[in-house]
């Protein structure tokens, strides 16, 4: 099926091509120009009153620190603003609007890449009753997870706490909170179930055609509505357990959120460093999967089929060849691409020389390789 997706917000290019099939997933950024997309209503079953989880304390909570993103971009020369006296002078314009989440009180937010993309100024803006507005600072951003951070100086800001999306529990009720349609009055709320955790989906594709695959994603039917990106999925502590980014209008009760657990080493980085500094093979691959083994003829059905080596990268002065199964990786098992971008960001730098576990027609064998850096977006 064809991908749209709610924003014209670009996503850079990926490291890793990866060719899977997706559904008509769309970020769930709002455009001001943008006429909302139906979404399709929580499939959650009715419950008694008994049995009703309290999701007014929830987002009582957590609404307060959630916060309205705008990214402003730059006019074309010549072309006039609205609200503006003089045509033909640049001036900032908004190009869309996310959400964020305050995570610590020195301003420290989470959102998403697509969010702030391309912008030349971010504005973030508390729910009411606070309603303060403050200009943003980039802190850093990493396209191939999706996720950004942003600082704001102000005081006595308000903070959500982050969980641990490892002891979600499929069934288990959740709570979405984001700007949906960028709408005057605060943060909208949703409420639903986790469906599924450890999702692998693609995004929709940039300008140049380019998709990048998020992994280990946590799939709900709360409503995750355009203006949603970047914004908290909560337990019902009113911990953060996910960063809500895709939807989807070709199913119904099906919405997705970055895992925080997978979220929190690139949070640090990104906090610390200002990017993301991942080990760099220079590979195209794909999850090896029992369809895809016998899409190809393969025995094994795990493991990361190399697709593509890129000339003059790591991978190829190793000698690393198309075909080839990546296995392992120093001591990490490599059961899936998720199980390598996980090793590559978390465990190896650029300069580390890690064995590579391969099986290349049906013989498994080592072969040492040298990381780069990974290119910056």
């Amino acid at each position: 099926m064809s991908l749209r997706r709610w924003s014209q917000l670009l996503v850079l290019p990926i490291l890793l091509v990866v060719a899977l099939a997706s559904y008509g997933l769309l970020y769930a950024t709002h455009q001001p120009a943008v006429s909302a997309a139906p979404v399709a209503a929580s499939s959650t079953p009715a419950t008694t009153a008994s049995t009703l989880p309290d999701i007014a304390s929830v987002a009582a909570k957590v609404r307060p620190a959630t916060v309205l993103i705008y990214n402003f971009g730059q006019t074309t020369p010549g072309r006039a603003v609205p609200g503006q006296d003089t045509p033909g002078t640049s001036s900032g314009v908004p190009q869309g609007a996310g959400t964020g989440f305050i995570i610590d009180p020195s301003g420290y937010i989470i959102t998403n890449n697509h969010v702030v993309e391309g912008a030349q100024k971010l504005t973030v803006t508390l729910p009411p009753p606070d309603n303060r507005s403050f200009t943003a600072t980039l802190v850093g951003r990493d396209p191939q997870t999706d996720l950004a951070v942003v600082k704001i100086d102000g005081q006595n800001l308000p903070t959500v706490p982050l969980g641990n999306s490892s002891d979600l529990r499929v069934g288990e009720w959740v709570v979405a909170i984001g700007n949906a349609l960028a709408l005057k009055g605060g943060p909208t709320v949703t409420a639903g179930v986790v469906s599924a955790t450890g999702r692998d989906e693609q995004e929709p594709p940039n300008a140049s055609g380019s998709a990048a695959t998020l992994y280990d994603l946590i799939q709900t039917d709360a409503a995750i509505n355009p203006g949603n990106s970047g914004g908290p999925l909560v337990n019902m502590q009113g911990e953060v357990v996910g960063v809500n980014t895709l939807g989807t209008t070709q199913a119904q009760g099906i919405g997705f959120a970055i895992s925080i657990d997978g979220a929190k080493p690139i949070i640090a980085q990104l906090r610390q460093n200002g990017k993301v500094t991942r080990g760099y093979l220079g590979i195209g691959a794909i999850s090896l999967t029992a369809p895809v083994a016998a899409q190809y003829g393969i025995s094994r059905d795990t493991g990361v089929l190399i697709g593509q080596v890129q000339p003059g990268s790591p991978a190829a002065a190793a000698g690393l060849q198309q075909g080839d199964i990546i296995i392992g990786l120093g001591s990490v098992n490599v059961q899936s691409l998720q199980d390598l971008q996980q090793a590559l960001t978390t465990q190896f730098k650029p300069g580390d020389q890690v064995a590579v576990k391969i099986d290349r027609n049906g013989t498994t064998q080592t072969v040492n390789v040298t990381l780069g850096a990974s290119p910056t977006p």
